[in-house]
């Protein structure tokens, strides 16, 4: 039986393959100023991985700030630890773009490289993206900083470092965030608080052998961090959701939370958090979880 031909690649193949992966709207230009393509068009392989994890994001984005822009087009979003601000721009481009002439959305990159800042700053002037902005702040200074706006819709934090992710939950709450979507990174605070307090947890409680080996205690202390994290939003009256961001090949730093305010602080899940900080000798952290003074007891929350 004859063989059917195979279709003759063309000289573009390439490209077309990489432009496939390139979703439509997008600036090649812009993938070109953040050197996720080169100057010729091309991805690499570490630039293909740091495309897909940002659209990935976006996908989860996206849905949120459709909501948003049914009841008004002032939308705001704060990016932390906006490095080279790779989700910003992406998302900008992606979603504010065509209507940034009727819309008054705005993206502000919070970042503490000031080298970042200033060539983020050149680069949104160079696109002509008005609606963008970088400050050279950690994430704990711009809870406090008059530079940004009383109330924000959505904040994010890709793979913002160790507590620099509770830093932006503060900031979150305390700005009264209705969406937050943390892609969380080392979080080694929890992990060197349990290797602190091991001897009294391992004598009073079985479940710590879970923690007693050095290993287990990095990865234990990671798992929990992120459980506590979700407890404390559930207490302060977010509805939150955990999944992964992209396929473990791609990152190791790959849970995504997501939560939405929903009104009333849910009290079961301020006495979780209680106790799960008691069972693990981790009480003393209660002011890194913080819920709102009185939801374990008031009437004005959720059961």
């Amino acid at each position: 039986m004859k063989k059917s031909a195979k279709p003759h690649p063309t000289a573009a193949a390439p490209a077309s393959q990489e432009k496939h992966e390139i979703r439509p709207g997008q600036s090649l230009e812009l993938l070109k100023e953040l050197h996720i393509l080169t100057r010729d068009g091309k991805l690499n392989q570490d630039s293909r991985r740091k495309l897909k994890q940002v659209y990935h994001l976006y996908q989860f984005i996206e849905p949120l700030l459709q909501q948003l822009q049914t009841e008004r087009s002032d939308i705001s979003l704060v990016d932390h630890g906006a490095g080279k601000s790779y989700l910003g721009f992406i998302l900008y481009d992606l979603f504010f773009k065509a209507g940034q002439a009727q819309s008054k959305a705005h993206i502000y990159g919070i970042e503490t490289r000031d080298e970042l800042v200033k060539r983020s700053t050149e680069l949104a002037q160079r696109l002509d993206f008005p609606g963008m902005s970088f400050l050279n702040l950690s994430v704990a200074d711009s809870t406090r900083s008059t530079q940004l706006p009383e109330q924000i819709d959505i904040v994010t934090a890709l793979h913002a470092c160790d507590t620099a992710t509770d830093d932006a939950i503060e900031f979150a709450l305390k700005k009264k965030a209705r969406f937050m979507v943390l892609v969380p990174c080392c979080q080694a605070e929890v992990a060197a608080e349990l290797r602190k307090h091991k001897g009294d947890a391992v004598r009073n409680n079985p479940l710590s052998e879970m923690w007693r080996h050095p290993i287990h205690t990095r990865e234990f202390g990671s798992q929990i961090t992120n459980v506590l994290r979700c407890l404390q939003l559930e207490a302060h009256g977010y509805q939150v959701r955990v999944t992964e961001l992209v396929g473990w090949e791609h990152s190791m730093k790959n849970e995504l939370i997501i939560a939405e305010y929903k009104g009333k602080p849910v009290r079961r899940a301020a006495e979780r958090l209680a106790e799960v900080l008691k069972t693990t000798g981790l009480d003393h952290m209660q002011r890194r979880f913080f819920v709102a003074d009185g939801t374990a007891n008031s009437e004005n929350v959720t059961a």
